[in-house]
């Protein structure tokens, strides 16, 4: 008897309900979390095993229900699977590296704010990472090409770094210290505004591929890539907003303590680690503010595809697509 037959287990699809907000919630904090760094590369490779003899119909003799989804975990933490083959990603750019990377660099955004070069080369280092995400997760059914990654990574970055400059010497000099420490956040929200859309521009020209609720693929829909994007753009904000909102707050109570005024040094250190504590909390709950299969209603979409699903003899209410990540 295969493992499959014996334990009934369906590896293709989430372990978690994505129907409900928490079940998506508890997906993602698996995803993203920071502890599947220190697996070993044996222990990638022996999670790799499992799952494709589990897929293959392998007996797997004395494999349990939780071993075989932790296999599942670390190989979905560390490898592509685009259905014929895996390949393991590059070790900065994994969904569970976020959180690591993400708190020093924005603790240091926030921490290095007020000179240009300091602003300069922290917004660049940002949307060099971000870059780097997204080109190693760039696989799919419509990989993002090299170009259209450069493109949005000038953009991106010459959207945050103009952003920042603007606000530090127009802005921020005309109210109180504390509104001069949010500068990094605008800078972080305007690149994703322009980021995104960039990255995804064949979409929004193109349409994605929309789905009954019994997965039929009806057509694509550049209405539905406009709400994807959105989705995505939201989140990737709110992941964003307590990490940059809260520390500096705590931070312009600290410097005025007897602590910091001592160990002036210390300032990046917190706000490092004040960032951390927020983005292990924020990066899942935010990722899982939109259902992974999104909708739309049929009477939002283009008129052709509208038309075509109304002539239909049981029309569809709503499609569902992908909004991505």
């Amino acid at each position: 008897m295969s493992a499959y037959e014996r334990l009934k287990i369906d590896i293709s699809k989430p372990r978690y309900d994505q129907g409900t907000y928490w079940g998506r919630a508890q997906h993602f904090s698996i995803l993203t979390n920071p502890l599947n760094l220190l697996a070993s590369s044996q222990q990638l490779e022996d999670s790799k095993q499992i799952v494709n003899s589990y897929r293959n119909g392998a007996e797997l003799p004395g494999l349990t229900p939780d071993q075989l989804w932790r296999a599942k975990q670390l190989y979905d933490s560390a490898y592509h699977d685009n259905g014929t083959e895996s390949k393991k990603m590059f070790f900065f750019g994994r969904m569970s590296a976020m959180v690591p990377c993400n708190m020093v660099i924005t603790g240091c955004m926030m921490t290095f704010y007020k000179t240009t070069p300091a602003v300069v080369f922290w917004q660049w280092i940002n949307q060099s990472f971000n870059a780097l995400v997204n080109y190693t997760n760039r696989s799919g059914p419509n990989p993002i090409s090299p170009a259209t990654l450069g493109w949005s990574y000038c953009g991106a970055t010459t959207g945050a770094i103009t952003t920042a400059l603007f606000l530090n010497k127009v802005v921020a000099p005309r109210f109180p210290p504390l509104v001069g420490r949010f500068v990094p956040f605008a800078a972080v929200a305007a690149a994703n505004a322009i980021n995104l859309p960039m990255m995804r521009s064949s979409e929004l020209t193109n349409g994605i591929p929309v789905l009954t609720a019994d997965g039929e693929e009806v057509g694509k829909s550049s209405k539905a890539a406009q709400s994807a994007i959105s989705q995505v753009v939201v989140s990737r904000i709110g992941m964003a907003a307590p990490g940059m909102f809260i520390p500096p707050i705590i931070m312009a109570k600290l410097e005025k303590g007897p602590f910091l005024t001592k160990y002036p040094k210390m300032n990046a250190p917190l706000q490092v680690l004040m960032v951390g504590t927020c983005l292990v909390f924020a990066t899942p709950l935010c990722c899982a503010l939109f259902p992974q299969m999104s909708s739309i209603k049929t009477s939002s979409l283009e008129p052709e595809l509208r038309d075509e699903l109304s002539a239909r003899p049981h029309p569809p209410e709503r499609v569902y697509f992908n909004k991505g990540l």
